[in-house]
């Protein structure tokens, strides 16, 4: 009677623990789910969404906003999507977490309207004859237990509408660290014409974090990178494998990571500053001014229907860059 008591107390103990851990193994399920009616990607994980994919016809280009940490912290800027964030409001074009470049040029295609200061299309800023990147098509949304993916098909077309270039950008989400990471590839096809990316620091894989995690704000926000310089002063126009931006947020220190693929035919340099921008410029040269880049003013071409392929790893985690083993997560 008792060993039969007992066996049963343990099999209910296995039954609970196993549902335990099966409860806790869905709920950092990584999904992808498309709103297509209202142009957004969302990414959970389990039933809590972490941030949005922006693809609609309305925007420049796409971006991720809201960002949020597991530990729900909100880490990049609200401005200018939420008109009355309290947050500093300059380069609005800079929303959130987006992919471009400031100088396209579309080698033979005469342009109409062009950016002061640019030789072909600005996909950077948004005041004037900006460009496009218009998402024409989401595929099929793929998942397993431990990541989701998507892709999506762009077209990168000037202030008149027409494209210059074809680009597949593609997403995987899932946990690592102290929270979670997506990896973007892109392929960037000179379909239409041969292509020259312009030496700009403006550029490309970009975060504008939030107000109280920036240097500027003198809160214990700082920037790092992998050889373990800190601040915009060491960390500005280096060559670096990764970059992270940490500090206050509403629920302790939090932060973001940009990672470059080690395999990327072109090494990032970094136009990270103080007040709350971070970013990953492959294209940048003497011009951009970065210290890294003296001298080389080779720039990066296209021939017609050349290709094009770089990819990037985005961090969200809680805790500084050290807590959050940012060197681990990112292999380097």
């Amino acid at each position: 009677m008792k060993t039969c008591l007992r066996i049963s107390l343990l099999l209910s103990v296995f039954l609970v623990s196993a549902f335990a851990n099966n409860a806790f193994a869905q709920s950092k399920t990584p999904t992808i789910v498309d709103r297509e009616k209202d142009g957004k990607l969302d990414f959970k994980i389990g039933d809590k969404v972490v941030t949005t994919y922006n693809y609609g016809p309305t925007v420049a280009k796409p971006y991720f906003w809201p960002v949020v940490t597991l530990g729900e912290n909100r880490v990049t800027r609200d401005w200018p999507m939420l008109k009355d964030s309290p947050e500093a409001k300059d380069h609005k074009h800079q929303k959130s977490i987006w992919f471009c470049h400031g100088d396209v040029i579309p080698e033979g295609i005469e342009l109409k309207q062009k950016t002061k200061g640019v030789t072909g299309v600005d996909f950077w800023s948004e005041e004037t004859n900006f460009g496009k990147i218009v998402c024409v098509k989401v595929g099929k949304i793929g998942g397993g237990a431990s990541a989701a993916s998507v892709s999506t098909m762009n077209e990168w077309r000037t202030a008149d509408g027409i494209k210059i270039m074809d680009e597949t950008r593609s997403f995987t989400l899932e946990t690592a660290g102290n929270g979670y990471l997506i990896k973007m590839s892109t392929t960037l096809v000179a379909s239409v014409c041969p292509i020259t990316f312009g030496d700009t620091k403006e550029g490309s894989f970009g975060v504008r974090i939030r107000d109280s995690v920036t240097e500027k704000e003198k809160k214990g926000g700082i920037l790092t990178n992998a050889s373990g310089k800190q601040t915009e002063k060491d960390v500005w126009g280096m060559e670096s494998p990764w970059c992270d931006y940490s500090g206050p947020c509403d629920k302790g220190t939090a932060g973001i990571t940009i990672i470059a693929d080690s395999a990327n035919a072109l090494k990032s340099c970094w136009h990270s500053r103080g007040y709350g921008l971070m970013a990953a410029n492959p294209f940048g040269r003497e011009k951009a001014g970065f210290p890294d880049r003296k001298g080389n003013k080779e720039l990066v071409k296209l021939p017609k229907d050349g290709v094009l392929k770089l990819s990037f790893g985005l961090y969200v985690h809680d805790g500084s860059a050290i807590d959050a083993k940012v060197k681990e997560v990112a292999g380097k």
